[in-house]
């Protein structure tokens, strides 16, 4: 949610509560709120009493003799370590950030009331299954059952000066939401599209600027998994086959069948790729009680567990990207939008916002039948009003019942069962299990669109392009044992020629889906260690393409000579500790700059169009400022003179001394307390290398990468390795707040297993 959260100021924190923190008074309330981890709690709500183990990381095991008293306790427990990230996480959905960190964050509330996430969680949590809303209710009467404990709280309220309310059964939903739409980009590529074509764009030129996914590039599904006879996908437009979308959040994972492995059993990989942030994302848990057993990465605010294993069967998800959003242009007549013939009234809802220091901000919602008139809660909206349709804001949505399914399941069989439940946002499962075998399914709500609505450009609200309903989940991709022996996802394209029907046409680039599956290949037989290996690789395939644009170009100066012999000397590794990354990044981004008055965006990056037009020209080579008429070649060229000279301004010897992943505390990194709060060490790779480090072009920061990484050896599970960056503890004084990010930065992991010494604190029914 970052990107929804900017300009907090200073103002945040008074001078008053600043003072406490600097004497000893301060620090000594500091430390009497970290959480109890050890000997015995009474709490009104368990039927039984719950063993909370920690080890020496503070990775977290419960066992409780009932599911309900699990998700208790792990309530409890999210609560004891994550209260503040869990309350910032339901103000974000509920779009109440204004009443504690006052009118810098109005615009981003508005925005989120107008979409209605806190509505949506609503609205699916009254039509929960029995099992599902048990499991929600359990979860948030822990919770409730911390905030009654008397235990100290964070020290973010008492900076801000409130206390959180009861937790619902709303606010444990909600997230599963704000993941979705973190996950679901598609609304913001028809908006660049529909704002490409307006500044006069042809739809030609959009082919050359986004160039579709390429033809002999990889799927993740190959026509040899798919089931015969199979209708041919129709090919949509020319003008509606683009490029990959610009968010950030991608993940990698695969699988390698035991006839590829040393053990003879299968390997399951997988580390998406998220926000970095303070405190981390996830948090590491093993959860016991009968008939459950599962341990891995949770989600602080919502039960079980979202990726990892149990005993019989282990599952890793990467982001599909599929295009459940779509965008309609809305007609206005009489004070209504006209649908199928008809003008229609718009259902306007009132918002109320209260703001820190006691104003009130109301504000009205238009919606339709498709849902939220969404472009008036944008900054700088476009001219025809677009109403949103996104299956994550319909009524009924049972992803916690899949994931709780999930964690029980003993087989393939159980596993795509439980599968059948998904929403939003589709995830590539990848699945492995102690017999041996390996497997994919993207599960998830597909819409069905008419023939030549391709979802890609807003399209008439008129009733003409409804939605017909979802795919069944009989017709999702998926294939067990395939013949090649192992799966690779990296958020590219899911499915091949031939497929029935296109889960969208925007696909990440392939570069890291093609290294993964060449280290796989690379070797006959592969063990633990090579899979640590390729989660670490940081070759960058970007490199390799852009390779022979180096030995093309001629270059301007003898410093500039000298730098491009040194790159067609290097390897590509994008290694922290490597001047000749630090310069192909800085020539890389210089080049993508080339479209900039074109279309309007400082950086352009889409390697295949840059490709192009270094093989074969383009128009926005040619430099307006010079009487020369200049080639691509000349470009590049001038880029790697700009590289130089922005390296030589920067100071900067290596790539990882200007290359830094950013753990920022959501409000505390805009107060003095970010000394605190705050980690930011060097890193290398780029947004293309396996051991992904997307970077802003502008600063060279990176704010988004690994958040998780996990090794499932199905042949020893108690050999298994997880890790996630900062720690396990949200509390600034914690020894677990931040010393797993040595680790993660390293390519070192912690044990995956159910075992584990350490500190017990047994939670036991109170009255």
């Amino acid at each position: 949610m970052r990107r929804l959260i900017r300009g907090l100021g200073w103002a945040l924190l008074v001078a008053a509560v600043l003072l406490v923190l600097l004497g000893l008074g301060g620090f000594v309330y500091l430390r009497s709120s970290l959480p109890q981890a050890e000997g015995r709690v009474s709490l009104k709500g368990l039927s039984a009493p719950v063993e909370v183990a920690r080890d020496g990381r503070g990775v977290v095991r419960i066992r409780a003799r009932s599911l309900k008293d699990l998700f208790f306790a792990q309530g409890y427990v999210h609560a004891q370590e994550r209260l503040w990230q869990m309350e910032f996480q339901r103000r974000v959905g509920q779009g109440r950030l204004s009443e504690v960190l006052g009118e810098a964050t109005l615009p981003q509330d508005r925005f989120l009331r107008t979409w209605g996430f806190y509505r949506a969680a609503e609205a699916a949590y009254e039509r929960l299954y029995p099992e599902e809303k048990e499991a929600v209710d359990a979860y948030a009467a822990g919770v409730n059952a911390f905030l009654a404990s008397g235990a100290p709280l964070p020290p973010e309220f008492t900076l801000l000066g409130f206390r959180p309310e009861a937790w619902t059964g709303p606010d444990v939903l909600v997230w599963a939401k704000m993941m979705s739409f973190d996950l679901s980009g598609n609304w913001e590529e028809e908006l660049l599209r529909h704002r490409l074509l307006a500044r006069g764009v042809s739809p030609e030129r959009l082919l050359e600027l986004m160039p579709p996914y390429p033809e002999d590039a990889p799927t993740i599904l190959r026509a040899e998994d798919l089931p015969l006879p199979i209708k041919r996908e129709e090919a949509p437009s020319a003008l509606l086959q683009m490029a990959p979308p610009r968010f950030l959040e991608a993940s990698n994972n695969w699988v390698v069948a035991g006839s590829r492995t040393t053990t003879g059993k299968p390997f399951l990989a997988d580390d998406p790729h998220l926000r970095l942030q303070a405190p981390s994302l996830w948090f590491l848990m093993a959860l016991e009680a009968p008939g459950y057993r599962a341990i891995g990465a949770s989600l602080p605010g919502v039960p079980g567990i979202v990726i990892g294993r149990n005993d019989r069967i282990a599952w890793g998800v990467t982001n599909v990207g599929a295009d459940v959003q779509d965008l309609y242009l809305l007609e206005e007549a009489g004070g209504g939008y006209r649908y199928k013939g008809q003008v229609r009234p718009y259902r306007v809802r009132e918002e109320r916002i209260r703001v820190k220091g006691g104003r009130e901000e109301v504000f009205k919602v238009r919606e339709t039948v498709y849902g939220p008139v969404i472009t008036d809660a944008l900054q700088d909206p476009p001219k025809t009003p677009m109403a949103l349709r996104w299956v994550s804001l319909d009524l009924e949505d049972h992803i916690l019942m899949a994931f709780l399914g999930v964690n029980r399941a003993r087989d393939w069989a159980s596993f795509v069962a439980a599968l059948r439940d998904y929403s939003a946002p589709s995830q590539n499962f990848v699945y492995a299990d102690v017999e041996g075998h390996i497997g994919y399914i993207a599960p998830g709500k597909f819409p069905i669109r008419k023939a030549g609505h391709t979802g890609m450009v807003p399209v008439p609200g008129n009733g003409d392009w409804d939605w017909l309903g979802y795919r069944r989940p009989e017709e999702w991709p998926q294939v067990l044992d395939p013949p090649r022996g192992y799966i690779v996802t990296a958020n590219h394209k899911v499915t091949p020629e031939g497929f029935p029907y296109a889960l969208t046409y925007d696909w990440a680039e392939p570069y890291r889906a093609r290294r993964i599956e060449e280290l796989i290949l690379g070797k006959e037989k592969l063990s633990l260690a090579d899979m640590k290996a390729i989660q670490q690789d940081q070759k960058s395939l970007l490199y390799r393409d852009f390779r022979p644009v180096l030995e093309l170009l001629s270059p301007l100066s003898e410093r500039a000579r000298a730098w491009r012999e040194r790159l067609l000397a290097w390897d590509g590794t994008m290694a922290a500790s490597s001047e000749e990354a630090l310069v192909f990044a800085l020539w890389y981004t210089e080049l993508t700059r080339l479209p900039e008055k074109e279309v309007g965006e400082a950086y352009w990056d889409e390697p295949r169009y840059l490709l192009r037009a270094m093989r074969e020209g383009d128009k926005n080579c040619d430099q307006p400022e010079t009487e020369y008429k200049e080639t691509c070649l000349d470009y590049a060229a001038l880029a790697l003179e700009r590289a130089l000279e922005r390296k030589e301004a920067l100071k900067a010897r290596a790539w990882g001394e200007v290359h830094r992943a950013g753990f920022a505390h959501a409000v505390l990194s805009h107060t003095p307390l970010k000394r605190l709060s705050d980690r930011a060490l060097p890193f290398g790779g780029d947004r293309y290398t396996v051991n992904v480090g997307p970077f802003d072009p502008r600063t060279l920061r990176m704010d988004h990468g690994p958040s998780y990484r996990q090794i499932v050896d199905l042949a020893d599970m108690e050999a298994s390795l997880f890790v996630h960056p900062m720690g396990q503890a949200g509390h600034l004084l914690s020894p677990h707040y931040a010393d797993l990010l040595p680790l993660w930065a390293r390519g070192d992991y912690l044990p995956m297993g159910f075992a584990g010494e350490g500190r017990t604190l047994l939670l036991e029914p109170g009255r």
